[in-house]
């Protein structure tokens, strides 16, 4: 019989994994911005004619000079959410780690079986 706490313990597990697979999902989202930005980055600096930028439905010319600014902050901003992303994803890894530690040696107190894992175990 596993014991109230060891039960909650799998539950907290669940809910972590399924938090990071939130954050692997954003952080996906967000690689993919920024290489859109860097791509379009460098289509401006090889672009000589008139210069346009998407705004909802339509297009306003605008100067590279603009565009420029705009996707290097565009860039900074999408590094900034990374960089939080992994701050956050490697708390939660951590976190989990210490809890499967703490559910393991729960089950080896139990039983002397050791190789148990959690099913579907990203750390491991």
């Amino acid at each position: 019989e596993i014991s109230k706490d060891t039960r909650e313990k799998i539950e907290q597990l669940q809910l972590l994994e399924q938090n990071l697979q939130t954050f692997s999902s954003q952080k996906q989202n967000f690689q993919s911005q920024l290489l859109e930005s860097e791509n379009a980055s460098k289509e401006l600096e090889n672009s000589n004619g008139k210069i346009y930028k998407i705004a909802g439905n339509i297009m306003i010319e605008s100067t590279k000079e603009k565009i420029q600014e705009d996707l290097k902050s565009q860039k900074e901003l999408l590094e900034l959410r990374l960089k939080n992303i992994k701050k956050q994803e490697d708390a939660l890894k951590e976190k989990a780690e210490s809890i499967q530690k703490e559910v393991m040696k729960e089950f080896e107190g139990k039983d002397g079986n050791s190789d148990w894992r959690i099913n579907n175990d990203p750390w491991g």
